[in-house]
């Protein structure tokens, strides 16, 4: 999901990226789980959720991603099953009653390569009156730069897509097959998570059991769930409490050489221009702006003051870039690049 809080119609201001995105990194390592990204005219920066319930396994559990004003200033709170994992710092003001821009789908680089299964994205929006609707269908555009997946078009590179709506935008799924779909095999109940009954003002019991079955109702039917989302922001006492299991190993160590490629492929810049800091506790060399609890993983970290797209999808180019990195893994743990790294 993109959030545009400001007037303008391009994807190029200012603007909070929160979502799940997935990579394949190298032979060995990958990056998998949800992250949450800012970005402006003059840089940007990125942080890996490490919140919530197995956040970095594809359990087919529905999760939700928030962005929510603060009550006073012009920057955000972002939120991740109903508990905020971190802000902004360089959003535009904006005069309340304002429209902003909002984006959700699939986004995908390298599709010959990719299979995605099919993700249902559901949105809906607080208005000043602070009462959740779902957006009108004259007000919604649709985008896919692939075309529709047919015996004409087939796999790899075209997508599957489905707008439902009638009145009101309901849902859009969206999947991108590699090959022909295979046959579908049933997929493994989501086990329950305990939680307390009741946690600031929300009935846990009732959400975990929305959250499993009517994720996207969850605001209107769920007790206390929407005063809290915009009050105390920390909603889901399962997610709070729950520990991310520990990453799969990679068959062979991750490399200084492997690290700099990654980040040299990542941030388009020569490998001769990065100076790479061997692994280190991200708890102990780190700035962090979240409140996701962190990671205390031994991570490398890459930098350079060559210019950078940094994770912007444009022609404009930034100076220098910090980027770390899971030692386990070789997953993008957090990055800043431009003037989003004076705060870093």
């Amino acid at each position: 999901m993109r959030v545009s809080p400001n007037t303008s119609s391009g994807p190029a201001a200012p603007n909070i990226e929160v979502g799940l995105y997935a990579e394949k990194t190298g032979r060995t390592t990958h990056s998998y789980g949800p992250r949450w990204t800012e970005l402006t005219t003059s840089g940007g920066r990125t942080t890996a959720i490490h919140a919530g319930i197995n956040p970095t396994k594809p359990d087919k559990r529905n999760h939700t991603y928030m962005t929510v004003r603060q009550n006073s200033g012009n920057q955000w709170d972002v939120l991740y099953d109903f508990n905020k994992v971190g802000s902004t710092t360089k959003q535009l003001k904006v005069i309340g009653g304002n429209t902003n821009r909002i984006d959700v789908g699939l986004e995908v680089t390298g599709p010959q390569y990719v299979d995605v299964p099919s993700i249902a994205n559901r949105m809906q929006f607080m208005t000043g009156n602070e009462v959740w609707e779902q957006v009108a269908t004259r007000n919604v555009a649709k985008s896919v730069t692939l075309p529709a997946c047919s015996t004409s078009h087939k796999p790899p590179n075209c997508f599957v897509s489905k707008l439902t709506d009638s009145s009101k935008f309901t849902q859009w799924t969206i999947s991108k097959p590699r090959r022909q779909a295979p046959a579908v095999l049933p997929s493994a109940p989501v086990a329950p998570v305990g939680s307390a009954s009741i946690f600031n003002g929300v009935d846990q019991e009732a959400l975990q059991t929305c959250l499993e079955n009517d994720s996207d109702n969850c605001l209107t039917t769920v007790s206390g769930l929407a005063e809290c989302v915009v009050t105390a922001r920390l909603c889901n006492a399962a997610a709070l409490s729950a520990s991310e299991p520990p990453q799969d190993a990679p068959d062979t160590a991750l490399s200084a050489a492997d690290v700099k490629a990654q980040a040299a492929a990542t941030f388009d810049v020569p490998d001769d221009s990065l100076a790479v800091d061997p692994p280190a506790s991200l708890a102990a060399n780190s700035h962090q702006d979240s409140d996701d609890g962190g990671s205390t993983e031994a991570v490398w970290t890459v930098s350079s003051t060559h210019s950078t797209p940094g994770l912007q999808h444009s022609d404009r180019r930034f100076d220098g870039f910090t980027a770390r990195y899971s030692a386990g893994t070789g997953a993008l743990l957090d990055a800043c690049w431009g003037d989003l790294c004076d705060a870093f």
